[in-house]
């Protein structure tokens, strides 16, 4: 018999649904897949490189596709899935999840799960304290004065929120040799710094998932502008109070908000020695039929369109799919250079010491400069350089 190993992260979102798929596929093909898990923290930044000899089958972040692009760590699936398949798939992605795992003309992984920051809240509260969804980031500011907004804070989330207001004014990011152009950076920075002083100080010890649990298991808050989105606080089984999720605000007034894109991927390691049979396991996982059935029935969030247009899946999810489905749209994809996670890695946390008060934004973002330009020279010469 024929058994493959998998790693995925520790949340019922990305686990248990590998889990459902795994027993099915073992019922139908024979083959035992045993899945492992690891934090949130470790999914965003533990080195891929250090797991591919464990595991055969990893669901990964996108940034780490350019690593994989240059060092021989995982197998293309363009080389053991048909290209029509491949096609389906992207004529069918969330947005550019799919597109995200496309790297110099290979497709590293397969995009199982699709998120990006969305706007939340509780619409008892909301009505209850006569209250209205702001629009504009203007009224988010105005409304954050009353105590009852939070916002995931924690460096990496702080770092993606920078994205997000300086794409969202159709700014340019990662130009050529400049991360930002100073005066976009610096309002950027200002303006993120001015919400998270309107929110409660344990916003920046918040995650994501933290900060979910905070507005639907209190009655102390009542939304959230942006969050990567979790699909399971719209589930009955899972959140205390079911949250809505709606579009984020405009920042310039005019356009569309447009988060940092997310999501995760499956990918095969390098080291399989079953390939094929792990590119089919990967094949079934992210077709149409168990997106939109086996994987969001056990609490997954589906890369597939076709599961997020299904009337099942948003009764099951509070509309969460529907609802969500614009702003992961306009989702603004990051770079996935050789070298963009260390910048990634040591920007956040350049950026929440700002967030703290610790340093001035034009220090922050002369200090952001420099990571960026040491990050364009590549993994390898950057572990160099740390001897």
């Amino acid at each position: 018999m024929i058994s493959l190993k998998g790693i995925t992260w520790d949340h019922s979102r990305g686990y248990l649904p590998m889990l459902a798929t795994a027993q099915r596929y073992w019922e139908e093909h024979g083959v035992e897949i045993t899945w492992s898990k690891r934090s949130l923290k470790e999914f965003g930044d533990f080195p891929l490189q250090k797991l591919v000899d464990k595991y055969d089958l990893l669901i990964i972040d996108h940034p780490f596709v350019g690593y994989a692009a240059s060092h021989p760590i995982l197998a293309p699936l363009d080389d053991y899935l048909p290209a029509d398949y491949l096609q389906d798939q992207a004529d069918n992605s969330v947005g550019k999840s799919h597109e995200s795992y496309s790297y110099e003309g290979r497709q590293w992984a397969l995009a199982t799960d699709a998120a990006t920051p969305v706007a939340s809240y509780r619409p008892d509260l909301l009505k209850q304290h006569g209250m209205s969804l702001p629009r504009s980031w203007e009224e988010l500011l105005e409304l954050a004065k009353s105590g009852k907004v939070i916002v995931p804070a924690v460096p990496i989330d702080s770092l993606m929120n920078i994205y997000f207001l300086i794409v969202s004014r159709g700014r340019p990011l990662f130009e050529a040799d400049t991360f930002a152009h100073e005066d976009d950076g610096i309002w950027a920075l200002e303006q993120l710094k001015a919400l998270v002083d309107l929110c409660p100080d344990e916003c920046l010890r918040r995650n994501p998932i933290k900060t979910y649990d905070a507005l639907s298991l209190s009655d102390d808050y009542v939304y959230c502008p942006f969050a990567y989105a979790y699909s399971n606080y719209g589930r009955r089984a899972y959140s205390k109070e079911l949250l809505n999720v709606t579009d984020v605000v405009s920042v310039d007034g005019k356009n569309p908000g447009r988060t940092t894109l997310g999501g995760t991927g499956i990918a095969i390691s390098a080291y399989c020695q079953h390939k094929e049979v792990a590119a089919d396991y990967a094949r079934y996982v992210n077709s149409a039929l168990i997106q939109k059935t086996l994987y969001v029935e056990n609490g997954g969030q589906p890369g597939h369109r076709g599961a997020w247009l299904d009337e099942t899946a948003n009764a099951l999810s509070n509309n969460f799919f529907k609802d969500a489905l614009t702003t992961h749209d306009n989702a603004y994809l990051r770079p996935r250079y050789d070298g963009y996670l260390y910048f990634q890695d040591e920007g956040a946390i350049v950026v929440h010491q700002f967030l703290q008060g610790k340093t001035k934004a034009k220090e922050t973002l002369d200090e952001l400069q420099k990571i960026y330009a040491l990050s364009l020279k590549g993994f390898d010469a950057i572990e160099a350089s740390y001897g």
